[in-house]
Parts: structure tokens; sequence; C-alpha cells
């Protein structure tokens, strides 16, 4: 009898969070498929913000460039009153900076964001297997098979690990019995438009507030000329189906006739649901995603949330299949839980905030932003260790201007680029204990940098512009450890090679 092949994960889901981790698997050289139960790739706007910080994720991933093509910066708000329309900028436009190099959300509409994400994953050899529905999971000894039904009848996969990225109503949650806790509110609807427009300008976000939080929006989505359209319903109130009853709707609300609809292309009615899964996994199986937590639209939190979970697991993932302690895995829901039940909190109270016409829950700032996310305290970042003046373990690892040897420049960011962990010395000591670092030769490997003010044959790059030294609070001889997700994952002011090389044990295999 032929044993069936195990592969190594299964990732249940196809959206931002899914295929951000597939893609993180794969180039880690696992063996990875990725399964969605649509017949074909979501075509609505929905999520349509990226946050800075997941723009540097896409970035490291390799799938930034089409996003950026497929999108633009915020325009400012058009808060409409009467015949007037008020410009209000909800986001700070910003110049890019040594540190920050993409300081800006990014709007974009969300089938163009999946359709980066599946372009990536088909540069790297793997396709999405559409029209593949989870019927049955269960789990065994270090496997998990899936039963999952498509057109050719239903399949086993057996898998030694499976990820649920499937959505708000996950069948991977429900099979495992994981609590969803928190609250839907049926009377609190939004109903969702893709449609072209014509007689409204392109350059704002158009919001028509009215009296006992009715609002209309209207934001227009980049290199078409489709708007995306919210408009608050009624308690009661049936959502208009047709273009003639939407567009009726939209007229007695806004009061300008001008405004014109032609082809609409995707419509949802949008409950307002505000829920965290109890458990980030059991067994072989994890969460990720709206699978483990689902915000309000506000502050375009839930796709950005979605895709660091994804981001976190993937190298976890990877270094427990090359033989780390499994214990690695139970830090994937001690770090990411508390990061989504604070994003929960914040897209909660903007969200009241809109429905009270209060101008500050239009703001966005770094809250909103991700980059001051940090995992210290945390299991791998714990609160005792050396830190810079600017950086603790568990924060974000900044980006940095670099010279190398030969005197070409270079971006810190693009030098760690991929699935490795990288250690970062600055100054003569710290170079000489990272040379004797000891590292594992399975599982993701270590790059290397050394870094003085000059570049010599001692220093492969220089801080030229002391732009590392800044950014990282660097004040003498320094070895930082950073994770395969861009965070710190140590930090060694002092007795470098015996902290750093402790740190690491519980990392690596």
């Amino acid at each position: 009898m032929n044993r069936p092949h195990v592969i190594d994960v299964l990732v249940i889901g196809a959206g931002p969070s899914g295929s951000a981790l597939a893609i993180d698997l794969v180039r880690r050289g696992l063996d990875v498929r990725i399964v969605d139960r649509s017949a074909r790739a979501f075509d609505g706007s929905r999520a349509k913000g990226i946050q800075p910080r997941s723009l540097e994720i896409l970035e490291d991933l390799g799938a930034l460039d089409d996003v950026l093509a497929g999108g633009s910066v915020y325009p400012k708000l058009g808060l409409h009153a009467g015949p007037l329309a008020v410009p209000w900028r909800m986001f700070p436009h910003k110049k890019a900076t040594a540190d920050v190099p993409y300081p800006n959300t990014w709007l974009i509409p969300q089938f163009r964001t999946d359709r980066a994400l599946h372009s990536r994953l088909g540069e790297l050899g793997l396709k999405v297997e559409f029209g593949c529905e989870l019927t049955e999971l269960t789990q065994g000894e270090g496997a998990v098979v899936a039963r999952v039904a498509g057109a050719d009848g239903t399949e086993e996969i057996v898998a030694r690990y499976v990820v649920g990225a499937d959505g708000g109503s996950s069948a991977v949650r429900k099979q495992l019995g994981v609590g969803f806790v928190g609250t839907t509110h049926e009377s609190d609807r939004v109903l969702i438009v893709d449609a072209s427009v014509t007689g409204l300008a392109r350059d704002r976000w158009h919001m028509w507030p009215g009296p006992g939080g009715k609002l209309i929006g209207a934001c227009p989505l980049p290199h078409s000329d489709m708007f995306q359209w919210m408009i608050r319903l009624a308690p009661d109130e049936e959502p208009p189906s047709k273009k003639e009853d939407l567009l009726r709707r939209i007229h007695d609300h806004t009061r300008d006739r001008r405004i014109q609809l032609h082809d609409v292309h995707w419509t949802s009615v949008f409950r307002p649901n505000i829920r965290l899964a109890e458990s980030y996994g059991r067994g072989h199986v994890f969460l990720a995603g709206d699978a483990a937590h689902v915000h309000t639209p506000a502050g375009a939190q839930g796709l950005n949330t979605g895709m660091q979970d994804g981001y976190n697991l993937g190298w976890k993932l990877g270094q427990v299949l090359a033989g780390a302690d499994a214990t690695l895995l139970d830090t994937y829901e001690a770090e990411r839980q508390p990061i989504a039940a604070g994003v929960l909190g914040l897209s909660t109270a903007k969200w009241g905030g809109i429905a009270k016409l209060d101008p500050s829950s239009m703001k966005r700032g770094k809250d909103e932003q991700q980059l001051a996310l940090t995992y210290y305290g945390g299991p791998l970042a714990p609160a005792d260790g050396m830190r810079t003046a600017t950086l603790r373990v568990g924060d974000r690892a900044p980006d940095a201007e670099l010279l190398r040897a030969d005197g070409t420049g270079t971006r810190l960011f693009d030098v760690i680029r991929g699935p490795d962990f990288a250690a970062l010395a600055y100054g003569p000591g710290a170079a000489r204990d990272l040379e004797q670092l000891a590292w594992p030769t399975k599982g993701a490997q270590l790059k290397r940098l050394v870094v003085g003010p000059t570049a010599t044959d001692s220093f492969a790059f220089s801080d030229f512009k002391n732009t590392l030294r800044r950014a990282y609070g660097l004040t003498g001889d320094t070895l930082l450890l950073i994770r395969p997700d861009g965070y710190i994952g140590h930090i060694a002011t002092s007795d470098f090679l015996t902290t750093t090389q402790t740190a690491a044990r519980a990392m690596t295999p």
C-alpha cells in the first residue's frame, strides 16, 4: 500500500494573510499547497489601505513593485456640508527617510493586492488551488489530514502543519472548536459598492455625513474610473441592489444629481464584527488573519494585521520543520494575539467616533501605520534584556543607508532581504565576536554584517551618514540579531558572544 505524500504546510485561504504566509514558506524551500474555497480570485475593493509596515513586508516578499504600481497615496477627504466641500487631510503625507522608506499609507483595492501576491507565488512555482473547500480536519501523530472538496471530488491532503487563513467564518477555526469572542452588530450595516462613476471629482475621498450617524463615502480607486462607495444603512433598511435604486439612494443623501453610476462591479453588505479567537492554534493547526481576528474597517487595520500574522508564523514554522524546538510555535500566539487585541480597540474606537462625526476619528497617524508595534516583553524579547538609546528587543528593525567597501551605496533592508536572520556588528569588539558566533547549518541561515564609521578591510559597510547609528541608538560597540521577520531578536552592548548565542538557541535548530 502506498503511503500518502506528506507536505510540510497546507495553507487554507488565499487572501493577503494566507498568500503572504505561503510566499514566505515557499522561499524557505518548503513543500506547500494553498487552497481557497472561492471559484476564483477575489474581485472587490474591500480592504484598500496598505500600511507602511506592510509595505516593508511586501518588499521583503518580492511583491511590492506590483502593489505600488496598482495604487497611490490617499487623496484628501472632501467633507460635504450642503453645497460646500471642506478639504481635510486624513493622512499626513511624509517624505521617505533613511529609517522609514515607505512612510505613507498606500491606497489600493484588495483585488490588486491579492493578484500581486498570487503573481509572486507563481514566480516561486506555486499556484493557488481555487474551488477547494475544507470539509474535515483530523489531527494525528505529527500530521494533519484535511479533506478538501473540489470540482474533481474530495481529496485527502496530509500535512505536517495546517494554517487556516480562511476569513471570519473560518472553517478551520470551527473544525478546531476555537471560540471567537466578541460582538456582531447586526443593525449597524454598511453597503459597499465598487462602481464606475462620472460627475464626481477624483482628487478627494468624498464624505457626506448626516444626522444620527448616517454617512455616505466615495473613495476613488486608483488607475480606474471606479469609486468604492460606503453607504451606512438604517437598521431596518433593505440594501438597494439595482443600479437605479443605488443611484436614487445616493442622490437622496448627497443632493448631488450630477453623480452618475455606470457599471457596478461588486457589492457587499458589511456588518462590523469585533471578534478575537480564544486561541491561535491547537496542535499542528494555526489560525491567521480574519480567521483569528476581525475588525471594523476604520483605520485600515485588518488586512495589515493579517499579513503580519503570516510573516510572524512563516519563519517559525520553517525553523521547527528544520529541527528547532516546537515550543517556538507557542510564541506565535503569545506575540500576535496581544497585537490583534490592541488593533481591535483602536479600530473600534475610530469606528464609533466616525458615527458621532468626531473629526479626530478621521485622522490617521503612527498608531495605524504599525511601525511602532513591538514584541517587547514577550517570550522572545525579555524585558530584562539589554537595549540601545532608541531600541529594545522585540522592536522593528529600522532601515538605514550604508556604503559598501567598494564605495557603492545600499540600504540595510536590501542587504538583509530574504528568509534568513541577520547579525549586525557595530564596532571592532562586536565584529570580533560575530566572527566566532556559531550558527546551525539547518533552517534559516545567518547574514553577518560588520559596520563601522568607515568601510575598511575590517568593516564591510560604513555608516557614512550616521543613519544607522541614529536610528539604532548606537553609542558604542553593539551586536544586534535581527529576526527573519524584521524585528530585533537580541541586543548585546557587552558580553556579545555568550548572550547572542543564548538568544539564538531559542529560535534555531
